[in-house]
């Protein structure tokens, strides 16, 4: 495709906040003085890296693709969908465009930011500007620091900090509306379909974008409890941007304490990976990676099917396999398991869960399982051994959660405990003990 607009134009690049309203980097190429043209790049690199063709972090994305090209015509535009590496890619688009500039909004992975450094400098060989935008956080890279100017590594601290700075500036949205004439004109453009992509339609539901506010009013008292519609399940929506984290915000600051402060946790480990990107292959803290790890393959494979013996755990496991979403409690429980009683490196679970989380964040999950394992910011200490057993009478007492996603529980079909307990949590503490002992030496 070439010559599609002979006059300058500016582009915006949708990633991961795919919305038309309250989308800051939208609102400033909209606001440029130049026509705007919509962009989004089905990636290569990511979609190659994919082992299920089944992909639900895909299909949404691919689904919201969809409706968004909807509002687009709509409003008399297009957005411009290809598929490519994306530096290959904006090699095409500037044939296809004279690109003033490109608009977008800030991702903190260390391969995002290779990747627009590489757009970036392609620009401006061309003479073109790249702009990019706070978007997904409310508070990001230098704007919560320390006293003396560092990045905080314990949350709390971060915490106080990010909840004194917050005022109403931060929360206020950008009226992207109010200037949609400035898209360029243009007639649709095809969109590929997902099995022009390599991929086939799973067609599951997604959770809304709406919570009802009752679930955010109890969030503190219910959102331990698996059983129960205890959590927003908003993560699918904030991964990929098609709500806004300012107007959840604003939403959480009126309605309840504890889930706004799950959002300083977004912030926090949003922080962490920008300040501290080794924490994508290693421990944050560097003496775990001197944990020997037992890594047997058999046990690991029992873990990733549900079949450990502990009914909270294989619940957890076979809800994430079956739907790829697991509650948060649980994801701490399995998680520890893997780590502590199977002494597995956090990093094979890690992975696990990246696969199979329709909401995979790696900022969160990385900060999750570093958690679990103890080695990473803020995190438990290595001698704190989840005790499966007890934490599902404590948090799933009547058994409803487990009774949904393991039906043979309480029969003799069901696999008996595959480690025990008080073995483990010994083989544990023992094991870390002697690994960071020797990671302090190196």
């Amino acid at each position: 495709m070439t010559n599609v607009s002979p006059e300058p134009v500016a582009l915006f690049w949708y990633r991961r906040d795919l919305r038309l309203h309250d989308n800051a980097g939208l609102y400033h190429a909209l606001r440029s003085g130049l026509p705007v043209v919509p962009v989004f790049i089905f990636d290569q690199t990511i979609l190659d890296a994919l082992d299920d063709k089944h992909d639900r972090r895909l299909e949404f994305i691919y689904n919201t693709i969809l409706d968004l090209q909807t509002e687009f015509r709509k409003l008399g535009t297009s957005l411009v969908v290809r598929y490519g590496k994306p530096l290959e890619v904006y090699k095409d688009l500037l044939k296809d465009f004279d690109i003033q500039a490109v608009y977008t909004n800030y991702d903190y992975e260390g391969y995002a930011k290779a990747r627009d450094k590489s757009v970036a400098d392609l620009l401006y060989e061309n003479g073109a500007e790249f702009y990019a935008y706070k978007d997904q956080t409310i508070f990001d890279r230098d704007e919560v620091l320390t006293g003396s100017g560092s990045p905080y590594t314990v949350f709390t601290p971060y915490s106080r900090n990010w909840h004194h700075k917050l005022n109403d500036f931060y929360l206020k949205s950008y009226p992207t509306e109010s200037y949609f004439r400035n898209f360029l004109k243009s007639d649709a453009q095809p969109i590929p379909t997902l099995e022009e992509l390599g991929f086939k339609p799973l067609n599951e539901p997604f959770p809304g974008k709406t919570v009802p506010s009752d679930v955010l009013k109890n969030y503190k008292e219910t959102r331990d409890f698996p059983a129960i519609k205890g959590t927003s399940e908003l993560s699918i929506h904030l991964r990929f941007g098609t709500i806004s984290i300012r107007e959840l915000a604003r939403t959480a600051r009126k309605l309840n304490f504890t889930f706004l402060n799950e959002l300083v946790w977004r912030d926090f480990y949003f922080q962490v990976l920008d300040h501290f990107p080794h924490v994508e292959t290693n421990s944050f803290r560097r003496e775990y990676d001197s944990i020997p790890w037992r890594n047997n393959e058999a046990e690991f494979q029992r873990w990733c099917e549900g079949r450990t013996g502990y009914p909270i755990v294989d619940a957890g496991m076979r809800q994430l396999n079956e739907i790829g979403w697991m509650h948060n409690r649980v994801r701490m429980i399995t998680a520890s398991f893997l780590c502590k009683h199977l002494l597995i490196d956090w990093r094979w679970g890690e992975a696990y869960f990246a696969k199979k989380l329709r909401d995979y964040d790696l900022s969160a999950n990385n900060g999750g399982w570093q958690w679990a394992a103890g080695s990473g910011t803020d995190a438990a200490p290595y001698f704190r051994v989840f005790n499966p057993t007890l934490q599902a009478q404590k948090f799933d007492p009547k058994g409803e959660y487990i009774r949904r996603w393991v039906p043979e529980f309480n029969s003799l079909d069901y696999v008996p405990p595959m480690v025990e307990h008080t073995m483990a949590r010994n083989r544990a503490i023992e094991v870390y003990k002697k690994g960071l002992l020797a990671g302090k030496m190196a």
